[in-house]
């Protein structure tokens, strides 16, 4: 890595749901995390947050009544398809993105309304976002919160089944180490974080009959590894959701079929 490049920090993970929001609204608070109230961005999608220390993870969605519809969600596929990284300069981290050859779209500028006490406040952000193909795996973007304490509210972080942090993320692809390469450029992660990278074999491996639920792709997002958590509480609320899973001495992991996506408790 160019010894240039600023270190990198996790803003958030993407889960995209297209039009299923609520089934995976559902199945997050059934495995035992606070799942924030539904936002409406000025873009016409919505969200929901599992806040945790440091990123979040982000189910976002398109309603199917609003005559607003955000495209790029629905070209995107269903899955983990969002790599968000935290910076504090919107604007100059473009820069450095198409100095490096990269292809990125105008910054953004957006918000959306946040419940304080029975007033809507706007939690705003500024985000730019690398044109889709660059990274096979999915949408790579980078984002400033404008208002971090509309975000990140201590209510929303004491999650029921203990978990406090986002570990990594695993990336799949049939070239690990040119994949590795080519994140490496946008910088390097800061210990709270990693990237992991794995081909078709290494899922296998890692999670036997679980990886068949992943996207049947070159490239994707596989599998989120989260910190701390109670390992039986999970693995109880998973079986009453009927969620394929597999229990080891270290961790438990479980597949959400309908998101072609892993989550792992280690």
């Amino acid at each position: 890595m160019n010894h240039r490049e600023p270190p990198a920090q996790l803003d958030h993970l993407v889960l995209n749901t297209h039009y299923d929001i609520d089934a995976a609204q559902r199945l997050l608070k059934g495995l035992g995390f606070i799942v924030t109230p539904r936002g409406y961005h000025t873009l016409g999608s919505v969200n929901h947050l599992v806040v945790l220390a440091g990123g979040y993870l982000e189910l976002i969605g398109q309603p199917r009544d609003s005559n607003k519809v955000r495209q790029e969600i629905l070209d995107s596929p269903v899955g983990i398809d969002g790599l968000v990284y935290a910076v504090d300069d919107v604007p100059a981290c473009r820069e450095r993105w198409v100095a490096m050859g990269l292809q990125a779209q105008p910054v953004q500028h957006f918000s959306r309304p946040v419940d304080v006490g029975g007033e809507a406040v706007d939690a705003r952000f500024s985000t730019v976002r690398l044109l889709p193909g660059q990274f096979a795996a999915g949408r790579v973007y980078a984002c400033r919160h404008l208002t971090p304490e509309l975000v990140w509210r201590d209510e929303w972080m004491a999650h029921p089944n203990g978990v406090s942090a986002i570990l990594s993320l695993l990336v799949a692809d049939a070239n690990p180490a040119r994949a590795q390469a080519d994140y490496a450029r946008l910088g390097a992660w800061d210990a709270g974080f990693a990237l992991e990278f794995t081909g078709s074999e290494g899922l296998a491996a890692r999670f036997g009959e679980l990886a068949a639920h992943l996207p049947q792709r070159d490239a994707f997002f596989a599998a989120i590894r989260l910190r701390g958590g109670d390992r039986a509480d999970i693995a109880a609320r998973a079986r009453a959701l009927g969620l394929p899973m597999r229990e080891e001495a270290q961790r438990v992991t479980l597949a959400l079929p309908a998101f072609q996506a892993l989550l792992e408790f280690a």
